[in-house]
């Protein structure tokens, strides 16, 4: 084989797993045009640089992984091209700190393309099935969430829509976690120290915070038995109804449907100066996509969010950081308590 000849993985292409019904035509055509994309990337950029480093046996993760590169893309694409359109029409403020907006961008384009989410279920995969196996032999079986009452919730709608809710209410503990335990918060404060909130701004996360999250929501989703495209479905779903959510939009639902869904408004409330970390309970409105979790558990703040955004301390003058890696080694340096 020449050294840079194209290769075809044997393994089936993640986009190939999702539901195309032959109905839907332009479905079909979305997910070859995916797939295409996909492998043309691999076969131009990755796979001639596994070769040279002499790593060829990393291909078939790699190829399955690199799926997110394509989707994250596009996703970033689709996301700049409607929300900056939205966000000009109907903004709760005028755009003042461009400089911090391209940083988030930087956020974005560093999580969307460099797969972490799906990177970090990879690697939990097999510490879960070692556990499972361990298990196994002590009479215990892993949970599969879709088999709950067979016919119904193995239906694919059903199935992504539960999955989809128990994962959005461990992430609603986690997020809880993130304000409530002070280590965590230390790096959590990353994300909550834009004072000029975009649909940019749900990336910009600290990435020792990010990695605790994904890897307790993919340690969860493996457990209660989520496959890979499945997942990769979840995250998608969730993060793009996140980056509406933190838009500088001056959206609310209607009354009823503020309760099922989040709104910009009710996450704004989540980052008003005051109230988003102040107070009893450390914030309100935690819910990461269904309020419903906030309403049971009292931290459902249901006034509009049209504050200014931040932290407190930062108008005393506490520097959380202008750019990428000034807010990531502040993050670690307050941590220790040395800032």
């Amino acid at each position: 084989m020449p050294p840079c000849a194209s290769i075809r993985l044997t393994a089936e292409p993640l986009f190939s797993l999702m539901p195309t019904a032959s109905s839907f035509d332009l479905i079909q055509f979305l997910a070859q045009a995916l797939d295409d994309a996909h492998q043309a990337i691999f076969e131009s950029l990755i796979q001639p640089a596994l070769f040279a480093l002499g790593a060829m046996h990393l291909a078939e993760p790699l190829f399955d992984l690199s799926v997110w590169i394509v989707i994250g893309a596009v996703e970033v694409v689709v996301l700049a091209l409607v929300f900056t359109l939205l966000e000009r029409h109907w903004p709760v403020e005028p755009v003042q700190d461009r400089a911090a907006i391209r940083t988030d961008m930087l956020y974005t384009l560093l999580h969307r393309l460099g797969a972490f989410a799906m990177l970090v279920f990879a690697l939990m995969q097999p510490a879960i099935d070692a556990l499972e196996a361990a298990l196994r032999n002590l009479g215990f079986s892993r949970l599969n969430l879709d088999q709950l009452w067979p016919g119904v919730t193995d239906q694919p709608v059903i199935s992504f829509l539960l999955y989809l809710v128990v994962l959005d209410f461990i992430d609603y503990w986690i997020h809880r976690g993130q304000h409530q335990l002070e280590p965590w918060w230390q790096l959590h404060a990353v994300h909550h120290s834009q004072r000029q909130m975009t649909f940019w701004s749900d990336q910009r996360n600290h990435l020792l915070d990010d990695l605790l999250r994904d890897a307790i929501l993919a340690c969860v989703a493996i457990a209660l038995g989520a496959a890979p495209a499945q997942f990769m479905g979840l995250v998608i779903a969730s993060r793009v109804l996140q980056s509406m959510q933190h838009a500088n939009l001056r959206w609310r639902w209607p009354a009823g449907f503020e309760r099922v869904l989040v709104s910009p408004s009710f996450h704004r409330r989540h980052h008003a100066l005051g109230v988003g970390h102040e107070g009893p309970q450390q914030g309100v409105n935690f819910a990461v996509l269904f309020p419903l979790w906030d309403h049971l558990f009292g931290t459902a703040d249901v006034r509009p969010g049209l504050e200014p955004t931040g932290i407190r301390d930062q108008l005393e003058g506490r520097d959380y950081g202008t750019g990428f890696w000034s807010q990531q080694w502040r993050a670690v340096a307050r941590w220790f308590g040395r800032a």
